[in-house]
C-alpha cells in the first residue's frame, strides 16, 4: 500500500463522524409578532445587584474564607453596588456569621441594601430573619423552581401545587418580616420563579401574580420579580421575547421591579441581559467577571463597560481595573483571562503591524486635540479610563511591523524616527522577534536601537572636541578621535560646528561625507533633559547612512551622530 492510500484510509473515516445531535430538541420560541424591544436603545444604567458573595461564592472550588468575603464586600461597596446579595444564611453557618458580622460591626453604608437568598420553607425563612436582625435595609430573596421539567422530574407537583407553595411561603415571609419592620428594618421581597426560561409563560405570570397578591406591593414599595435564565437554553432574542411577553401580561406592572439573573451556558449571558433591558427590565444581577456556576453568570463589569463605551453612565466606578482584577483573583482563586473584555492583560494590546500603525496614527490625531470624543482605531475605550496606559496598547512580536516599533520608541523613550530610518530599523527588530519566538520587550527594542545607531561599532570614536571662532564668522573644530588603537587630532573649519567637524573628518581622514538628513529635539524636560540628534550622511556613491547621538549638550549629540553614521558606513 502506498503512502497516499494509507493516508486516505486514515483521514476518510473521520470526515464521516457525527456528533449525537439527534438526542437534543430545539427550544421553541414563543409567538410574539409585534415585539418592540429591537427598536429600544440602552440609555441608562439598570439597578445593579452583585451576587458575588452568594452565587459567585457557591460556584468556587474553594469558597471564600471570612476574610476573603470581607475583602470582596469592601470592593463591591467601593465599586458602587447599592444592592449586594451576601449569602444564604439559613443554609450555611458561615454565611449566617458573615451576615451578622457586617451588621454588628456597622459595615453596611446607609445607601447599600443587603440581599439574602432563601428557599420556600418556613424553617429557613425563620432562620433568615434571625440573620438580618438589626439591618437597615434588606431584600428577602425567595425562590422556588417553576419549570415544566423540574415540576415533573424533581418535585412531582402540579402547577396548582407549585403556586400554593410559593403563595404560602410568601405569607410566611410576610409574617416573619413584619417583626423586622417593627424594629426599623426596611424589607423588600424579591421573588424568583427559578428556571424561568424553561417555564410556560402563562404559568410564570400566574405564579408571580399570586405572590404579588399575597405580598401586596405598592407603586411606592415595589416587589422585585427576578426572572432568571437559570440555564441558558436559547438565543438572547428569545429571552427578550419571553420578557416582553411577561411584562405585557403581568397585572399591576407598575408595582414590580423586573430583575434579570442570566447564566452563560451558551456564552451569551451579557447579550441576554442587554436585550432583556431593551425588553423592559429594570435590574440586573450578576458577578464580577461572570464568575458563577457552570459557565458563569452575567459579567457585570463587561455589561457596565459596554454602556460606558456608548456614552452611558454605568453607575459603577471601574477606573481602577487592575485592583478589581487583583482582589477578585485573590478572593476567588480564579485568574482573569488575558482576553477578558476591558480587564484582561492584553485586551488593549495590538501585535499586528497594521493595527499598531492605525493605533499610532489615531493617537496622534487624538493628541492634536482635533476631536474631544474618543475615536482611535481598534480601541473601543481609552485604556486610561480603567487604569491602563497608552503604552500598553502596542507590544511587539514577529507579527508586528514598523508601526509597533515606532509606537514603542515614541511612547516609552520619546524617540520619533524619520520614516526612512524606521523602515531601515524595523527589519532589525523583526529578526530579533523571530529569533526570540515571542514578544520583544521595550527595553530589548531600545537596546537594539542603541547598538545599531547610537553605539554603532566601527573604527572611530569621539574622545573630545573644542570649538573656536574662525575667520569671517566661521567656526573651527578641533577634535580628538580614536581610530582603532590610535588617537589622532583632527581640525576643520565650517559655517557651524557640524560643518566644521565634517570638514575635519574629510580633510584628515579622507572621508567624503555630506549631510542629507538632520533632526534634533529634546528628550525629557528640566534637569533631566537631553538632546537627540538623528542624522544621515551620503557617501560618494549616494549611499545613505544614519547615525544617532544623545547628550545633554546639543553639539555633542550632533557630533556623536556623525561618528555613528561613519562607523555604520564602514561596518
Amino acid at each position: 500500500m502506498n503512502k497516499d492510500n494509507e493516508l486516505a484510509q486514515q483521514t476518510t473515516p473521520s470526515a464521516m463522524k457525527k456528533m449525537p445531535f439527534e438526542k437534543y430538541t430545539a427550544f421553541k420560541p414563543i409567538p410574539l409578532q409585534d415585539r418592540t424591544w429591537p427598536d429600544q436603545v440602552i440609555n441608562r444604567a439598570p439597578r445593579w445587584c452583585s451576587v458575588d458573595l452568594r452565587d459567585g461564592n457557591q460556584a468556587l472550588i474553594e469558597p471564600m474564607t471570612p476574610d476573603e468575603k470581607l475583602r470582596m464586600w469592601h470592593l463591591l461597596v467601593e465599586i458602587g453596588f447599592k444592592e449586594i446579595e451576601i449569602g444564604f444564611p439559613a443554609a450555611s453557618q458561615t454565611d449566617f456569621d458573615f451576615v451578622r458580622l457586617i451588621i454588628e460591626q456597622d459595615l453596611i453604608p446607609d445607601d447599600v441594601t443587603i440581599q439574602i437568598l432563601c428557599q420556600a420553607r418556613e424553617e429557613l425563612i425563620v432562620r433568615s430573619c434571625e440573620a438580618v436582625q438589626g439591618a437597615k435595609k434588606v431584600i428577602f430573596h425567595l425562590y422556588n423552581s417553576t419549570s415544566t421539567l423540574q415540576r415533573k422530574v424533581v418535585f412531582n407537583m402540579s402547577r396548582a401545587e407549585v403556586i400554593e407553595l410559593a403563595a404560602n411561603a410568601t405569607e410566611r415571609v410576610k409574617v416573619h418580616t413584619d417583626v423586622l419592620k417593627s424594629t426599623g428594618t426596611s424589607v423588600t421581597l424579591e421573588y424568583s420563579p427559578e428556571s424561568y426560561t424553561a417555564t410556560e409563560m402563562d404559568f410564570a405570570v400566574e405564579i408571580c401574580t399570586a405572590v404579588m397578591q399575597v405580598w401586596q406591593p405598592t407603586v411606592e414599595d415595589k416587589i422585585i420579580l427576578n426572572l432568571p435564565s437559570t440555564v441558558e437554553m436559547a438565543t438572547p432574542n428569545v429571552y427578550a421575547d419571553q420578557l416582553e411577553w411577561f411584562i405585557r401580561h403581568l397585572p399591576e406592572r407598575d408595582k414590580a421591579v423586573i430583575s434579570l439573573h442570566t447564566h452563560n451556558d451558551r456564552g451569551t449571558g451579557v447579550a441576554a441581559s442587554e436585550l432583556g433591558l431593551m425588553a423592559g427590565a429594570d435590574r440586573i444581577e450578576g458577578t464580577l467577571f461572570g464568575n458563577g456556576e457552570r459557565t458563569g453568570n452575567c459579567d457585570v463589569i463587561t455589561m457596565a463597560m459596554n454602556m460606558f463605551s456608548q456614552g452611558v453612565d454605568p453607575q459603577l466606578y471601574l477606573t481602577d481595573m487592575p485592583n478589581i482584577v487583583a482582589v477578585s483573583e485573590a478572593c476567588t482563586k480564579i485568574s482573569v483571562h488575558i482576553r477578558q473584555p476591558y480587564a484582561g492583560e492584553l485586551v488593549f494590546t495590538a501585535f499586528s503591524g497594521s493595527h499598531q500603525d492605525a493605533i499610532r496614527k489615531g493617537m496622534a490625531v487624538r493628541d492634536s486635540g482635533e476631536n474631544p470624543q474618543w475615536a482611535v482605531p481598534y480601541l473601543p475605550i481609552d485604556p486610561v479610563d480603567v487604569g491602563g496606559s497608552y503604552r500598553e496598547t502596542v507590544r511587539v512580536n514577529s507579527q508586528s511591523g514598523k508601526g509597533g516599533v515606532a509606537f514603542i520608541l515614541e511612547n516609552y523613550f520619546g524617540v520619533s524616527l524619520p520614516r526612512p530610518l524606521l523602515l531601515e530599523f524595523s527589519p532589525v527588530v523583526q529578526k530579533l522577534t523571530e529569533a526570540a519566538s515571542g514578544e520583544l520587550k521595550p527595553d530589548a527594542i531600545w537596546q537594539a536601537f542603541v547598538g545599531e545607531y547610537i553605539e554603532a561599532e566601527g573604527p572611530y570614536k569621539l574622545i573630545d572636541y573644542k570649538l573656536s571662532s574662525g575667520p569671517e564668522k566661521s567656526q573651527c573644530c578641533q577634535a580628538s578621535i580614536k581610530v582603532g588603537d590610535n588617537q589622532i587630532a583632527i581640525e576643520g573649519t565650517g559655517s557651524g560646528p557640524i560643518d566644521a567637524f565634517i570638514a575635519a573628518m574629510v580633510d584628515t581622514l579622507n572621508e567624503p561625507l555630506n549631510v542629507v538628513d538632520y533632526q534634533e529635539y529634546a528628550l525629557n524636560e528640566g534637569s533631566e533633559a537631553q538632546a537627540i540628534c538623528i542624522l544621515a550622511l551620503n557617501d560618494e556613491q549616494q549611499n545613505k547612512y544614519y547615525g544617532v547621538g544623545i547628550s545633554q549638550n546639543t553639539t555633542t549629540a550632533a557630533l556623536r551622530s556623525i561618528v555613528s553614521a561613519v562607523n555604520r558606513k564602514w561596518r
